[in-house]
């Protein structure tokens, strides 16, 4: 687990309004590191030294509920000839999912067939959300993926399930039109209530 050091951004107020989980509001995170350690060659001795770790991915998970954090993310800084690493809230998003309520949307997108890797098998869901909706479709919406249909074109129509996290039924609109990678077609919309554990946190 990474530290989580310094101040939050003013730009997000206080840490407490934002360093949560933005499902059960549990502020028991951890940061997952995946990197690649580059190793430095020393011509005379041809031994590998010290390695330069080069971060690929960051994730910040809940330790209670196990969920992801799109909303926030790992940032690095140098203070007094040190590297810090410092949890970060993402300024276009953490408001909404951590102040807002998950809505679920029927709906269809329409892609072109070359932009699905797989539409069959084990790897068949996560390929067809992620030509629907990209990486909002793999990180920050739940998608539940109830089938699909090749039309003449060659364009696959998508049908899901989505749950997000909004403010509003016209944000959570605009956040689906925002991220869909085709042409959406939402059938239905409906606010859900938030987990239990929420309504009894007074820090948000």
């Amino acid at each position: 687990m990474l530290p989580m050091e310094g101040s939050a951004p003013d730009s997000v107020g206080t840490r407490s309004s934002w360093l949560r989980c933005y499902r059960c509001w549990s502020q028991n995170l951890e940061v997952q590191v995946h990197y690649e350690g580059i190793l430095k060659v020393d011509t005379d001795t041809a031994e590998a030294v010290e390695p330069v770790e080069e971060v690929q991915e960051a994730v910040v998970q809940c330790l209670d509920c196990m969920h992801d954090q799109p909303h926030l993310s790992l940032a690095f800084y140098e203070e007094d000839g040190r590297r810090i690493s410092r949890i970060e809230a993402v300024d276009d998003r953490w408001e909404r999912m951590v102040t807002g309520t998950p809505w679920v949307a029927s709906c269809t997108v329409t892609v072109e067939g070359d932009q699905v890797e797989s539409c069959s098998g084990p790897e068949a869901a996560d390929s067809l959300a992620f030509a629907a909706f990209g990486d909002h479709g793999t990180r920050e919406f739940f998608t539940h993926v109830r089938f699909h249909k090749h039309e003449e074109d060659g364009q696959i129509v998508v049908h899901m399930l989505v749950e997000l996290y909004a403010r509003s039924a016209e944000e959570a609109t605009d956040v689906l039109e925002g991220a869909a990678r085709g042409s959406l077609a939402i059938t239905s919309l409906a606010e859900e209530s938030r987990p239990p554990a929420a309504a009894d946190d007074e820090g948000h």
